[in-house]
């Protein structure tokens, strides 16, 4: 079940949930506005109007390759007419429309894809309307931020495991004789030894196969990686600590980092963290 998000816009409780990248907004919330006490009477009457159902047919035609063109002409000849009723779950099952869902039960309603909703608010009220963008892109900004916070204590917590990851490097992996040069070679070794591990290719392999992306491939990390990396991080320390090589590393690391990407993707925690 898609998470659900509540706006108010002038006193009307609004629900909000996504699916993908995809907003939906309950209108039969926008239309208590108008009739609080028979918010379907409204949608019903909304969706009795030509300019309704060509706006609906030709925003499915443009996002839905499903859509049944053959199924929607008859309801486009009929719209506006005396007799013309049509319903959301109707329109649904008719037209295999995507626009606009139909849920039951408590809490349910008419949902619409936010074009959709946006245009049923301006035939509700153009102040209205307003108000519900104000609200809608409100929610989108906190959205944002939250998403932003936690992406940099992410990357803050990996940039100080990955103190402590070279701290022991240099305790037990390079010789005092070394070179500078010799040095920069065996942290960079072992940063792409957890690229390796967790990505699948090395940073210089990463930069070839992306030269039109700005920063290296743990600036372009997903939250769920920079939570493995930096755990690979802390448990590659304590693996040199115990002694063991490179070859050794990189199949228990590649099988940690294997193990947490699925537990992550799977988490209903982690979904949490970026809706």
């Amino acid at each position: 079940m898609p998470k659900e998000q509540k706006i108010n816009v002038k006193g009307t409780d609004i629900v909000i949930f996504s699916i993908g990248e995809d907003e939906y907004i309950s209108i039969t919330d926008i239309a208590r506005y108008k009739n609080p006490d028979e918010p379907k009477d409204v949608v019903k009457n909304w969706m009795r109007s030509r300019s309704t159902i060509e706006f609906m047919g030709l925003w499915e035609k443009i996002h839905n390759p499903e859509f049944k063109g053959v199924e929607f002409d008859p309801f486009l000849y009929q719209a506006g007419s005396n007799s013309f009723v049509l319903s959301p779950s109707k329109w649904i099952e008719a037209t295999n429309a995507k626009g606009i869902i139909s849920r039951a039960g408590t809490g349910g309603g008419t949902f619409a894809h936010r074009d959709i909703a946006f245009e049923f608010a301006s035939w509700i009220s153009a102040e209205f309307k307003l108000y519900l963008l104000v609200e809608f892109q409100r929610l989108k900004q906190d959205e944002n931020e939250r998403f932003k916070l936690e992406w940099n204590l992410q990357r803050t917590l990996a940039k100080i495991n990955y103190k402590i990851h070279t701290d022991a490097i240099k305790e037990k992996l390079i010789p005092p004789t070394l070179s500078k040069d010799q040095i920069n070679a065996k942290y960079a070794n072992e940063a792409d030894l957890l690229n390796v591990a967790l990505f699948g290719f090395t940073a210089k392999s990463w930069r070839d196969a992306n030269p039109n992306l700005e920063g290296n491939v743990r600036d372009n990390a997903t939250i769920e990686q920079l939570v493995v990396l930096s755990n690979m991080e802390s448990i590659n320390a304590t693996l040199i600590h115990q002694g063991l090589n490179q070859s050794e590393r990189l199949i228990q690391l590649n099988s940690i980092a294997i193990t947490q990407m699925r537990s992550l993707l799977g988490s209903k925690e982690t979904k949490k963290l970026k809706s």
